[in-house]
């Protein structure tokens, strides 16, 4: 303590002084110090406060406090609020899926997620499977057309001998893609298509940069729509020809 009394009185009385940055209710003025207990006990509401404000409402809350809990989330009233952008073609927006996705509570970046990720991760593997099915289809029809797998097997290995040293790496791949297009290759090493001359005499169909960009497109390499195949198929098989 100071020596000299009125230093010593002017520092108790700075001591005892409130800062401004700390509340009043917080403070204890006959002690010239923090409310500990003031102060705790107001974090501890605040605390309830805040767990109640961002906790879901109860199942038996009135319907009003729980649309006003999920409109504080963004999640519209209705489904039919939804805005998604297609991420493809083929994945358009679905009310029964929205519905559901609603229910559970997805807000509209939530839904749009789950339509991007379809078309991310799903088409992929569904375009994968289907391809895959229908080369089994097509595979099955070339061995009954040749008699049975062995003799398909080794009839396969002589054909794409063959055609990689006889066509356009392009017009091999156009018709080793189908079934109609491998007969066509047997039928083009066995010497047995007189008529593609004439064909592409009488016919004029597209030339080989549009054929590459017909095989780019995804009804032939994604859905194989037959007809769209056979035009790719029998364009290739008229170039053969010329």
């Amino acid at each position: 303590m100071s020596e000299n009394l009125l230093e010593a009185a002017t520092e108790t009385a700075s001591a005892n002084t409130r800062p401004a940055e700390i509340p009043e209710k917080f403070w204890d003025e006959a002690k010239g110090a923090l409310r500990v207990d003031a102060l705790l006990k107001s974090y501890i509401e605040l605390e309830r406060r805040l767990s109640q404000r961002f906790a879901p409402p109860a199942d038996d809350a009135p319907e009003e406090d729980r649309m006003r809990w999920r409109r504080a989330l963004g999640i519209p009233d209705s489904a039919d609020e939804y805005q998604v952008t297609p991420p493809n073609e083929l994945l358009t927006p679905d009310s029964a899926v929205n519905q559901r996705l609603h229910e559970a509570g997805f807000n509209p970046r939530q839904v749009q997620l789950v339509y991007d990720l379809a078309a991310e991760r799903l088409l992929p593997l569904i375009a994968e499977a289907a391809a895959e099915f229908e080369a089994g289809r097509q595979v099955e029809k070339l061995r009954a057309h040749f008699g049975g797998e062995d003799r398909f097997r080794r009839i396969a290995g002589q054909l794409s001998a063959w055609g990689r040293a006889h066509l356009p790496e392009a017009v091999f791949t156009a018709l080793s893609s189908t079934a109609d297009g491998v007969v066509a290759l047997h039928r083009m090493m066995e010497g047995k298509e007189p008529s593609l001359t004439r064909e592409a005499q009488a016919e004029a169909g597209p030339d080989e940069a549009e054929l590459r960009k017909m095989m780019r497109d995804p009804r032939y390499w994604r859905t194989r729509e037959p007809d769209f195949v056979k035009r790719v198929t029998d364009g290739f098989r008229r170039l053969v020809g010329e």
